[in-house]
């Protein structure tokens, strides 16, 4: 007969739905022990889509479609896509310039703590520009990758050891905002929009303690696909709301509304409460 495991080494009790609790809990755990092992304070957090390209990527497919398309025939929607593409990819450029210059900025602060770490949810697209650009300055990167059975792996650009995969969506999201001070909203779907309204409605219901940041880049994308103003208009939301969201379509812009706010709300010593609070180190608030 061999020997009952210990309960905590019992790898089928552990997948059971019994021992939910225990995985959840663990997803909270173990990311929390790591941030404190590699002294990571705060984080600021890229959102967008996974399907936009590099530039080189994205020039590269389409002149593999050209390359089977003859020349003035018939409109294909493979090739128009294509194109559509290499237009997209300039977000993916942007990102990445945007989040160099951050990680520049923040890796000369006089501090004890890695501060306003670039942090994506570890895919492809506009994650993988994040964390690039925080790579090639030299600086920590954070990838919150969910696991799913049809998504891509985790781009190489995060940092070792600060690499985390999650099994349950709203554990993933509770990390993207307990260390985050300001959110960059590309280009993106439903997943983008998701995570960025779900910011959002902690904010109007102030039940973040901590000033935290919103910028939504690309007017040119975002402007057709999302206006607020309607639903002021209507009382869904106050006309104060809609000023939770800030604007850029450069990075130069974007990083101004950044370094302005992380300076103003954040790089102030913390208070004697917030000392005493448990966890990870806090910022001023």
């Amino acid at each position: 007969m061999h020997p009952q495991p210990l309960a905590y080494r019992d790898e089928e009790f552990f997948e059971s739905e019994e021992a939910r609790p225990l995985r959840i809990l663990a997803e909270y755990l173990e990311p929390l022990r790591r941030f404190k092992a590699e002294n990571i304070q705060d984080t600021v957090v890229f959102f967008g889509s996974a399907r936009i390209h590099s530039p080189e990527q994205a020039r590269e497919a389409l002149e593999r479609l050209e390359r089977r398309f003859q020349p003035g025939g018939a409109s294909n929607p493979h090739l128009e896509r294509s194109r559509k593409a290499v237009e997209w990819s300039r977000y993916y450029e942007d990102a990445r310039v945007l989040a160099r210059m951050l990680t520049e900025w923040s890796t000369a602060l006089d501090t004890q703590h890695h501060r306003f770490v670039v942090t994506s949810g570890g895919g492809p697209g506009i994650m993988e520009a994040a964390n690039r650009g925080a790579a090639d300055a030299g600086g920590k990167t954070i990838g919150l990758n969910i696991r799913l059975p049809f998504e891509q792996g985790a781009n190489r650009y995060i940092t070792e050891g600060l690499h985390f995969e999650f099994h349950y969506f709203f554990m993933r999201k509770f990390w993207f905002a307990y260390l985050a001070k300001s959110l960059v909203i590309f280009p993106g779907g439903f997943g983008t929009l998701d995570e960025m309204f779900e910011i959002l409605t902690l904010m109007q219901t102030e039940k973040l303690a901590k000033q935290i940041q919103i910028i939504l880049y690309g007017s040119e994308y975002w402007d057709p696909i999302l206006s607020l103003d309607p639903m002021a208009d209507w009382g869904a939301i106050g006309p104060g709301d809609i000023d939770l969201i800030k604007r850029a379509d450069s990075p130069e812009q974007a990083f101004a509304l950044l370094k302005a706010h992380l300076t103003e709300h954040h790089l102030l010593p913390p208070t004697a409460q917030e000392m005493k609070a448990p966890g990870i180190a806090k910022t001023r608030s």
